[in-house]
């Protein structure tokens, strides 16, 4: 039976690893694993190609934790290691009419978008401007609103802002439903939007675009199969129709999870604002 997934950490046996996949284990305010997969000999078997994923595991992300600023700076720590230096273009992937999808656009909304500073500001705030990277930030909805595939309306920005890397959030899926909504993933390998619900889109990569693509997500959606394995431990019958389950709190987990991954975007690029600086952009 298929199970759906966008988690490079459900999608090996921590007791059972290929000769070309690592697992570290690390973390403070997050359980940490990073997977470090060394050619795409994974590719076809289970969807996931060369590249890093780290899994940041915590409470649900739907509360405010007392922990708040040691994740988000952990968040940004995790960051830093796989972003390029140079310009950042993020992007929010994701519509952001649908609550469970709409993680990509509400979290580059919060971005702080920097590229036009230098124009816009006067001399005398030359010297604080020369502290930020430049970033800019954009969400274009999806192929059903626009009638554009999203890397295509990326690969135009790309090719006009020359930017040196990207980072690209969006909602994820996930088979343990423990992880729902507690669970950000990094990767290196870029992003293909919309495949751990079967409607996978065009991948936005480093083979695409030339430059890095960083993928930045949550899970916020389970299959009901899964669902119904984790309750009887029974698999389910064919019989019975499959269907995406979100959580109930899905508009404030949406919200909050969104703030949390801008918030660790804010910290890695620009790491001259302190957690009390990017704080004040809210």
């Amino acid at each position: 039976m298929e199970i759906r997934t966008d988690l490079a950490v459900e999608s090996f046996s921590e007791s059972d690893l290929p000769e070309s996949v690592h697992r570290d284990i690390r973390g403070r305010a997050f359980r940490i694993t990073e997977i470090t997969i060394d050619d795409d000999s994974c590719l076809e078997t289970l969807g996931k190609g060369k590249g890093r994923y780290v899994t940041l595991e915590g409470s649900s992300l739907s509360r405010f934790s007392d922990d708040y600023e040691d994740m988000a700076q952990e968040l940004a720590d995790e960051l830093r290691r796989l972003v390029p230096d140079g310009e950042i273009l993020v992007v929010g992937l994701g519509n952001n009419d649908i609550t469970p999808d709409a993680l990509g656009p509400q979290a580059a909304s919060k971005v702080l978008a920097t590229r036009h500073l230098r124009d816009e500001l006067d001399s005398e705030e030359e010297e604080f401007l020369t502290s930020l990277r430049r970033v800019s930030s954009f969400a274009g909805g999806v192929l059903g609103q626009t009638g554009i595939e999203t890397a295509e309306i990326v690969r135009a920005i790309v090719g006009e802002l020359h930017p040196a890397g990207i980072i690209a959030v969006d909602a994820l899926a996930c088979s343990d439903i423990s992880r729902l909504g507690t669970t950000i993933q990094l990767s290196d390998s870029g992003i293909s939007p919309g495949s751990g619900v079967s409607n996978a889109r065009k991948e936005l990569s480093e083979k695409l675009f030339g430059i890095p693509v960083i993928a930045v997500g949550v899970p916020t959606v389970v299959d009901m199969h899964t669902i119904v394995r984790s309750l009887t431990g029974d698999q389910p019958g064919e019989e019975l129709p499959n269907m995406m389950v979100t959580p109930r709190d899905i508009d404030r987990l949406t919200e909050r999870a969104s703030q949390l991954i801008a918030f660790g975007i804010n910290l890695a690029l620009q790491p001259s604002l302190t957690f009390e600086d990017v704080r004040g952009l809210y």
